[in-house]
């Protein structure tokens, strides 16, 4: 019998998540029956959105069970395989992280063909769920056409440092990216090629990104929300569009937020403010990894990951991820991994 180390979420966080609100605990897993697998998980990812599903309110995804293991996407090795199609040793990308093994259906995971060059972890990252936001987001939600301006706020994340490349990539005239500390501000201009960038923390964003982009912008890639929204709906120029991918400024308030106090601009500039999940962008997934995968090979596209070790480092990672400890994608590594 396989026993897998898992996390649980024992307490609601009231406010920030605090250590205390996990438990580390070990559970039997049963052998794999006709169409299922058994994987042992070499990376786990953790993501701003699971915040939410830490809260006991109706979303467009189920929250998260008290006393029970978590759910998030994980990279592993298939060590038995009851399912046609998937072949032992092969790699998988899965729901069940949170814990070191799994046993599920095969339907549920994604074979891996790694590329040349490439570690497995990408696919957590620019290569997984977060690239494709990041693809999906830019081209499709808010339409990204070549010349136009674009800002992203969370610039130096997963996915905004993903979508300022791309917006590079694809023609952009001027990408400008906000970020949390002058480390990043740098990475931004030095590394990943942003036209500018600056920290929300130097001073009010509005002013940061007129200075910025002093012609106005396009298109607005929102990870944060907030102050930064509201600014970028004062620079958007008419017909300007805007993707609300997410809002992490706010996530773990515990009173309404202020902004954005200018919504009214909407209507006189006629712009369009549209929100979205990634989960009906999948039909893109193969086109995605074959464009963003061969800019990587390139050397055209760069990618960032922040790496703890054990599956116990789980929640810290988890909170340091929401407290903008990570430069790029946050990674939990375990044990045997690839």
């Amino acid at each position: 019998m396989t026993t897998s180390r898992e996390v649980q979420l024992v307490a609601r966080p009231q406010g920030a998540p605090r250590p205390t609100d996990f438990r580390l605990t070990e559970q039997p897993l049963p052998e794999p029956q006709d169409g299922q697998l058994l994987v042992e998980n070499l990376y786990l990812t953790v993501d701003p959105y699971m915040r939410g599903r830490m809260n006991d309110v109706k979303s467009y995804t189920p929250p998260f069970a008290l006393n029970e293991t978590m759910t998030g996407g994980a990279v592993g090795r298939v060590r038995v395989s009851r399912a046609e199609g998937v072949q032992a040793g092969e790699y998988v990308l899965h729901d069940q992280g949170w814990r070191t093994h799994a046993v599920l259906d095969a339907r549920r995971a994604r074979v891996i063909r790694p590329l040349p060059g490439v570690p497995l972890s990408a696919y957590l990252g620019v290569l997984g769920m977060p690239g494709l936001t990041a693809y999906a987001g830019l081209l499709r939600v808010a339409a990204f056409q070549p010349g136009d301006a674009v800002f992203v706020s969370g610039a130096a994340g997963a996915v905004g440092s993903a979508v300022g490349q791309i917006a590079r990539l694809k023609g952009a005239s001027r990408v400008v990216g906000s970020a949390g500390s002058a480390d990043k501000v740098r990475h931004l201009t030095d590394v990943l090629g942003f036209d500018a960038a600056f920290s929300y923390r130097d001073g009010p964003v509005g002013r940061q990104l007129r200075e910025a982009a002093p012609d106005g912008l396009d298109v607005y890639f929102d990870n944060v929300g907030g102050e930064h929204l509201e600014a970028a709906i004062s620079s958007l120029k008419p017909g300007g569009r805007a993707a609300i991918c997410g809002m992490i400024s706010q996530y773990n308030s515990t009173e309404p937020p202020v902004a954005p106090r200018n919504l009214a601009q909407m209507i006189g500039k006629q712009l369009t403010l549209r929100g979205f999940l990634v989960t009906p962008h999948y039909d893109l997934y193969d086109t995605f990894v074959q464009e963003v995968g061969g800019w990587i090979q390139a050397g055209q596209l760069h990618y960032d990951e922040t790496v703890v070790d054990g599956i116990e480092a789980a929640p810290g990672a988890f909170i340091g991820l929401l407290e903008g400890q990570n430069t790029g994608k946050m990674i939990v590594r375990l044990e045997g991994q690839a």
